[in-house]
């Protein structure tokens, strides 16, 4: 039986008539982001804000897309569901506001960490230290929202329990850091570029299959 904060996720689910006009200073937001650091990358031909920018929302188009497979094959819940209200809900654990929120994230990491990587903060190395800090902040995030109602978790290992957290911690969040750094890392921009489209290449085709094969898309 499918939970009632799956019900609910379902409803209006990419429905225009729940759009809202705080959406557009958000964008707004989004693209003044994104033109100063393409404009910064054309003037010093380093790129590596964009493309954290592009490796971290492609890799949480990876988990939406996939918590959405959970939904459809066990016909009960994602791992987790946003129900609340929102300008735009774009899947059972997506909308509007999470995804300007992520589209930015990687160019906030980006601007955190140092350039060179064997740099350490508080003895870690620079880069690791600041993935595990955004991680954990985002799980903080994250269990506020789930306190308030707003992001609901229906399995048992995926809860507010030690366990549970460091589940979130890793595949919720620290990978798309990981991620993000293993790209700026990377020596040459053709190959940061190549493995981006890969990360998104995965979300769409899964999408893809999703709704020619199967008749959904979550």
């Amino acid at each position: 039986m499918i939970t009632e904060s799956s019900e609910l996720a379902l409803q209006n689910l990419r429905s225009l008539s729940t759009f809202e006009w705080y959406v557009i200073p958000l964008l707004a937001l989004v693209f003044f982001t994104y033109s100063t650091e393409i404009k910064k990358a054309m003037d010093i031909g380093n790129w590596n804000a964009v493309f954290a920018g592009l490796t971290i929302f492609g890799a949480d188009f990876i988990n939406e897309t996939w918590n959405g497979w959970v939904f459809h094959f066990t016909n009960y819940s994602a791992f987790w569901t946003a129900p609340g209200d929102s300008a735009l809900r774009t899947m059972v654990g997506w909308n509007i506001e999470i995804m300007f929120m992520f589209a930015i994230l990687g160019i906030v990491y980006y601007n955190f960490v140092n350039e060179d990587k064997d740099v350490k903060f508080l003895g870690i190395p620079n880069r690791w230290f600041w993935a595990i800090f955004f991680s954990a902040f985002c799980v903080f995030v994250e269990i506020l929202l789930n306190i308030g109602g707003h992001l609901i978790w229906a399995y048992p290992w995926w809860e507010r329990t030690f366990k549970g957290i460091w589940l979130i911690f890793i595949f919720g969040y620290l990978w798309f850091f990981v991620a993000a750094k293993i790209v700026i890392e990377m020596k040459s921009d053709k190959n940061k570029i190549i493995t981006i489209c890969i990360i998104y290449g995965i979300a769409i085709i899964a999408n893809v299959i999703g709704l020619g094969i199967m008749g959904w898309v979550y």
